[in-house]
Order: C-alpha cells, then sequence, then structure tokens
C-alpha cells in the first residue's frame, strides 16, 4: 500500500514538472513567433486596377487660366480640389484635379507648344458636361450667377428631364440636368416626335383689299 501511494506521488511529480516544462517551450515558441512577425516586412496592399474615388471615364478640361477656373467652379457647382496641384516652375498647372457629387474632374492650363488648347483658343468645343443634381433649377441659377451664360435656357426636355446647358467664362459647355420620368422607348419616340415637329405653321395673313385711287380732277 506504502508503495503505491509513492508510486503515485512519483508519478504525480513528473507529471508537474512535464507541464512545467511545455509551457516553457510554448512560451518560447510564441516569443520567437512574435519576434518573426515584427521583423518580417509589412506585406504591401495590391494596387487597384481603378483607384479608390474614381470612375472609368474620367474627364480632363483645359483651360486658359487655370487657377481662375477652379475658383469659378467651387463657386458655380460646388466644386472641391482633390489634393494639391503640379505646377509647372512659371506656375501654370500641369494637372490639378477636383470633384463635383461623386465625380473628379481633371483639369490643366493649355499649353499650345505641346497641341492643348482651351475652348477659348480655338474658338468653340467639340464636347460638354453632364451633371445630374436633385435641382437642376437652383445649380443653372448658380452657374449664371456666378458667371456663366445661358447657351440653352432651362426648360421640361420630351426625354423626362428637366434640362439647361451653361457655357462657363472658359469656354466650357456645361449641360445640367434634374431627371423627373422614366419613358418607355415608345412614349419616348411619341415625344422625340412631337418636340421635332414643332409647333404648326402660322394661317397666312389676308391681304387687305387693294384701295382704288379716284380718278384725277381734270382742270376745266
Amino acid at each position: 500500500m506504502a508503495m503505491k501511494k509513492a508510486t503515485k506521488k512519483a508519478a504525480e511529480k513528473i507529471r508537474t514538472a512535464a507541464k512545467k516544462v511545455a509551457g516553457k517551450v510554448t512560451s518560447k515558441v510564441a516569443a520567437v513567433k512574435k519576434a518573426a512577425a515584427k521583423k518580417a516586412p509589412a506585406k504591401k496592399a495590391k494596387a487597384q486596377p481603378i483607384p479608390k474615388g474614381y470612375h472609368i471615364v474620367t474627364p480632363s478640361l483645359v483651360v486658359k487660366g487655370a487657377k481662375e477656373a477652379l475658383e469659378f467652379y467651387k463657386k458655380a457647382f460646388g466644386a472641391k480640389e482633390v489634393g494639391k496641384a503640379m505646377t509647372t516652375p512659371d506656375g501654370k498647372i500641369l494637372h490639378g484635379e477636383f470633384r463635383i457629387g461623386d465625380s473628379i474632374v481633371m483639369y490643366s492650363d493649355e499649353f499650345p507648344d505641346m497641341g492643348s488648347r482651351s475652348p477659348l483658343s480655338v474658338g468653340g468645343v467639340s464636347s460638354s458636361l453632364l451633371i445630374y443634381t436633385r435641382d437642376a433649377d437652383s445649380l443653372f441659377n448658380q452657374a449664371v450667377a456666378s458667371g456663366a451664360k445661358v447657351a440653352m435656357p432651362i426648360g421640361d426636355m420630351f426625354w423626362g428631364d428637366r434640362y439647361g446647358i451653361v457655357t462657363d467664362p472658359f469656354g466650357h459647355q456645361w449641360q445640367i440636368a434634374t431627371h423627373k420620368e422614366d419613358l418607355t422607348p415608345k412614349e419616348m419616340a411619341r415625344r422625340a416626335a412631337s418636340a421635332m415637329s414643332g409647333p404648326p405653321p402660322a394661317p397666312p395673313a389676308e391681304s387687305a383689299p387693294a384701295q382704288q385711287t379716284p380718278p384725277a380732277t381734270q382742270p376745266a
């Protein structure tokens, strides 16, 4: 009986000692792993093909007086500058960006020697930008009050938009719209035909009857 107790006590001591050794080994392994993790270089995040905040298509404006243009776009459309513009040694803007709503627009000064000319230099535009907003009338009036010129008065259009066009002081045209109706292709075609035909021509004015000139009185 005494031998059994001694054997049991010895076994317990062995188990306790084994647990202590195992605990020390586990702690050492954890410490080694932690040190290795600190030394290992951080894994670089994979670059996104389309950067965050950009859409698949991003317009880029060439303007004569890019700094002034940015201030106008802030007043007219609530634009917010994105980052800091890159400039040339003489202070011209080589590349800048601003955001209107959820869309980024790039802009730069004109560089005629590189074939980059503004609408004011070429005397016209071959493209324009469209802004969809909740209140087209308000934004349209704000743009005009900021210095834009009305190119097309705002009104309800056959395709279901409240829509107008302004030309900014730098020659670029901006379409401003609020979508009001979803139309079927059939309804769209009917409205388009009606809009294109225009009002019926006015009937010709009736000509007044010719007045007869009385014969001249002959002298006696």
